[in-house]
């Protein structure tokens, strides 16, 4: 036997195992878009209740199912210092609290695609604003990609804002909504950003710990927010016009958007390279797509398929463009 043909059962081995990975990776990544998907339908399905009710309303959910894990994590929770909560305390209203309520109010005025659409484009974003704050970027890298991304988003939006635009204070709405969805992708640019520079500072963190620490955090904002809310609500009773529904979607936000969404994007983190998670986040874009024109009862005309499929080549061609630049 020679010695190729003694490791060929070895370097199967090993081809096997990476490929599972690869598979597992890639299904968890899909999964999760699957469970990101439904945050701009959502608000479509309780047009009654303002975004700051959905957010407090998602979050508050998240924060009770949180303090299982943090029971469990106590000793560690307990080594946190005061600056590390105050940290978790300023993600948890940006990144969450506001970054959702800035989806709701996108979706309820301009629409849950054209929201889902501008939030797509959070990978390249956010690989543009990172990048820049290490290094810069010639912008002849990025013009092609931002093109593309451009043209995407005009169909997308030429086609919304024809449904969507009856008339003058229509229109205001739309363009008030594509504000709403524009706050959120700032929102969610620097939530990371930020992130990353405090745990770079904070080297022995553990990830989980500081996970459950954000979730932790969010519970009181989440709790303010909710009573903040109340006096608009009380009319209807402090759950609103719809009670039985708006506590099964917040609880399915909270549980499934929330927390599995996390859990099995950080499956895929594990399994894949960076630089194939980054690219594979526009499955949130492409379920929250199909859960949109779902609700409507409607398949996406052409022009809005071809707006959603520049937008998809416009950002794996912008995280590739960062990748090789960085």
């Amino acid at each position: 036997m020679t010695t190729a043909d003694a490791t060929t059962p070895l370097a199967d081995d090993a081809r096997t195992t990476r490929s599972k990975r690869f598979a597992t990776g890639v299904a968890a990544a899909m999964a999760a878009g699957l469970c990101w998907g439904m945050i701009f339908s959502v608000p479509v399905l309780l047009p009654d209740y303002s975004p700051l009710a959905l957010s407090a309303g998602r979050y508050l959910a998240f924060g009770l199912i949180v303090l299982l894990p943090a029971w469990l994590d106590r000793r560690r929770l307990a080594g946190l210092e005061r600056s590390d909560w105050l940290k978790a305390l300023e993600l948890a209203l940006v990144g969450n609290l506001l970054y959702y309520a800035g989806i709701a109010f996108g979706a309820q005025q301009a629409g849950a695609p054209m929201t889902a659409a501008i939030i797509g484009t959070l990978p390249l974003v956010i690989a543009i604003s990172g990048n820049l704050v290490a290094k810069h970027i010639r912008w002849r890298r990025l013009a092609l990609p931002l093109i593309v991304i451009g043209g995407g988003l005009a169909l997308i939006h030429g086609r919304e804002f024809s449904l969507t635009t009856a008339g003058a204070a229509a229109g205001k709405d739309y363009l008030l909504g594509i504000g709403g969805a524009l706050f959120a992708l700032f929102c969610w640019t620097w939530y990371p950003l930020r992130n990353a520079a405090w745990i770079a500072r904070r080297p022995q963190l553990s990830m989980t710990t500081w996970a459950t620490a954000q979730g932790l955090a969010t519970l009181p904002l989440a709790a303010a927010a909710f009573a903040a809310q109340l006096p608009d609500s009380s009319p209807a009773g402090p759950l609103g016009p719809d009670p039985l529904r708006y506590v099964a979607l917040m609880a399915a936000l909270g549980l499934i958007a929330s927390w599995l969404g996390t859990l099995l994007w950080n499956v895929a983190s594990r399994e894949l390279p960076a630089t194939l998670t980054g690219q594979l986040i526009v499955f949130e874009t492409l379920f929250g797509l199909a859960f949109a024109y779902a609700l409507r009862g409607a398949w996406p005309d052409t022009a809005s398929l071809a707006g959603i499929a520049l937008l998809v080549v416009g950002v794996i061609l912008g995280v590739r463009a960062c990748r090789a630049a960085a």
